[in-house]
């Protein structure tokens, strides 16, 4: 069974370009551009956002000198950038499954997507959607290794090591462009296919979370 060629799969190099030209976009993440289109590429850019939101909220969690109210509330913000960022990731799942016609259109946003994938395809366990996520965070770490090789205020020796790291991180990020692109390949000609593997993050749900229950109960 072949796939319509037509079919709107993004490039690894263009998901590396993007999160890049975001990062280096003044007031982003908090002012953010309007996405290439208002499908795929809305879903990747609202994934970075929320991978970089999440970055930055994790540094401030590690600091030592301020009240712990104030660490709750970045933990508090951390759980909700996490799960947007989630949300994001099975967005860009679903799309890239019905573009592929390895879904059920109709199904696709459910709980339970019916699949329609060929017969002898294989399954691949990591998503193409966990894959671009995963190069969000690359991009985050190559950005913030980069910035270390550009400080002033630390040794040579800072400088040596921060440069071995980054040409490591660009070498991984490269790595999983191409796992992205060889499954999109692979899935395109019948040959692979993923699922959308939701998250269900019980400890977001109030209706799931034992201590939420316990407090909702409590109050009565």
């Amino acid at each position: 069974m072949s796939h319509p060629a037509q079919a709107p799969l993004p490039a690894a190099a263009d998901v590396i370009a993007l999160h890049d030209r975001l990062l280096a976009t003044p007031g982003w993440p908090a002012d953010e551009p309007a996405p290439l289109d208002d499908g795929l590429w809305r879903w990747v850019q609202t994934n970075h956002r929320f991978n970089c939101r999440l970055w930055a909220e994790e540094d401030l969690a590690r600091r030592t000198t301020v009240a712990p109210a104030e660490i709750a509330a970045n933990k508090r913000a951390i759980d909700g950038f996490n799960q947007a960022r989630n949300d994001a990731t099975e967005r860009v799942d679903e799309i890239l499954l019905t573009a592929l016609g390895l879904v059920d259109t109709a199904s696709a946003r459910t709980d339970a997507p019916r699949s329609t994938v060929p017969a002898g395809a294989r399954l691949n366990s990591e998503t193409a959607g966990s894959i671009v996520d995963r190069m969000s965070i690359m991009a985050l770490k190559v950005h913030a290794m980069r910035a270390q090789t550009e400080r002033s205020d630390v040794d040579a020796a800072h400088i040596e090591s921060s440069r071995g790291k980054l040409e490591r991180l660009q070498q991984q990020r490269a790595d999983l462009g191409a796992c992205l692109d060889e499954l999109l390949a692979d899935a395109r000609a019948g040959r692979a296919y993923f699922k959308v593997y939701r998250q269900f993050k019980m400890y977001n749900d109030p209706r799931f979370n034992p201590a939420l229950v316990a407090e909702a109960k409590a109050r009565g």
